[in-house]
């Protein structure tokens, strides 16, 4: 999943968008990305007509002590699947003994 930023002058604040190949989505109909960011809270990502999801959201900088972010995508297909970017700038343990994604908000 491509992760594109873009930082904003205006505010303390970068756009990300966190798109899901649909390779990785597989048969998914929806795909989630849950994150510190929204507390957890599922944000769907919207189908695009190629068959990729997509979702655009403000993150702000100053916020976060470490300027990273943690989250996981979730794909309901039957039941819950969670997953990874396959493309994260990197990944950290989690308490359920798997990984979370990381992105890094990192002001320029």
């Amino acid at each position: 999943m491509p992760v594109t930023k873009k930082f904003l002058k205006s505010k303390p604040e970068v756009q990300v968008t966190f798109e899901v190949s649909k390779e990785a989505a597989k048969s998914a109909d929806q795909v989630f990305l849950l994150g510190e960011f929204s507390d957890w809270e599922p944000v769907e990502l919207k189908k695009m007509k190629t068959g990729v999801f997509k979702t655009t959201l403000n993150l702000p900088t100053l916020e976060q002590d470490t300027y990273q972010y943690r989250y996981r995508l979730v794909m309901p297909d039957g039941s819950e699947i969670f997953d990874n970017d396959w493309n994260a700038e990197a990944y950290v343990s989690n308490p359920f003994g798997g990984e979370n994604s990381l992105v890094s908000v990192i002001p320029q």
